[in-house]
């Protein structure tokens, strides 16, 4: 299994768009593994986790082939994390496909109705929608996938997700800040093989909304503490904004340490 780690930026991707503070001006005269998308993985070619507005330019950068993606998660309705405009372009005369299979898209009644707004009727882009309840489990081909509640939005319904196939179990573990008791409960029941985690703020510490370094570190302590995880369990933290201030390899050096992976735009997990 592939993961691909197509995005790992913030809301305002990195370096931001209108931004000239040190961390962006830095970013742009390096280039490399600091400059950040809005972030999405894909897990081989057939599953997505979210829709951002950098899509298009992921499909460019990475030789993807969106026609092939049969299940689509959205974790909320934030606009870096749910584009939907771009979903039109599934219908003629935008696209020609070889294949009528739909696009299975899941996710909560906010995020399934702001699809819904952008796109009106589905026939046309081949899109199934369904809404998704908190700790719900669904089969998505060889997946089953779990909806947890994230610490985020109080105005929105924001997932996380684990997926379990034969071999593995991953945990998409972003947007949020330290996780619901409700969700670390869920949690106990699985050993996992990858855990994928916010550090949005990086320097700053934060437990509510986003997490930083220090809750990245802690949370990690305490899933090996559960037995949520053990010494095998790869850890990535992705979501980057710059107002964590820490570049990537200020980031990997901090991490790396403490057996964290520092994601960065095109990083490759194979499991």
């Amino acid at each position: 299994m592939q993961i691909l780690f197509a995005g790992t930026g913030a809301a305002e991707g990195w370096p931001a768009l209108f931004c000239e503070c040190d961390v962006c001006m830095r970013a742009r005269a390096l280039r490399g593994k600091n400059i950040r998308t809005r972030s999405s993985i894909h897990i081989d070619e057939d599953l997505k986790i979210d829709w951002p507005p950098d899509t298009y330019l992921h499909v460019l950068q990475y030789n993807l082939n969106l026609a092939r993606v049969k299940y689509l998660f959205i974790t909320h309705s934030h606009y870096d994390h749910l584009h939907p405009d771009d979903l039109l372009m599934r219908q003629t005369p935008f696209a020609h496909m070889r294949s009528s299979n739909p696009l299975n898209i899941y996710g909560s009644q906010d995020a399934i109705d702001c699809i819904l707004k952008a796109v009106g009727e589905t026939t046309k882009t081949g899109l199934t929608l369904k809404v998704l309840e908190p700790f719900e489990t669904i089969k998505a081909g060889r997946f089953k996938v779990t909806a947890l509640l994230a610490d985020h939005d109080p105005k929105r319904v924001c997932f996380l997700y684990i997926l379990e196939s034969k071999n593995n179990i991953i945990l998409y573990g972003h947007d949020s800040g330290w996780f619901p008791e409700e969700t670390w409960r869920m949690l106990e029941g699985w050993k996992l093989d990858l855990a994928i985690l916010d550090c949005t703020t990086g320097a700053f510490s934060s437990r509510g909304y986003h997490m930083g370094l220090k809750e990245v570190i802690e949370m990690k302590r305490q899933m090996l503490s559960k037995n949520i995880a053990d010494k095998d369990t790869i850890f990535v933290a992705t979501h980057f904004s710059h107002n964590g201030l820490l570049l990537h390899e200020e980031l990997s050096s901090k991490l790396t340490s403490e057996g964290v992976e520092a994601a960065y735009d095109g990083l490759i997990i194979e499991l």
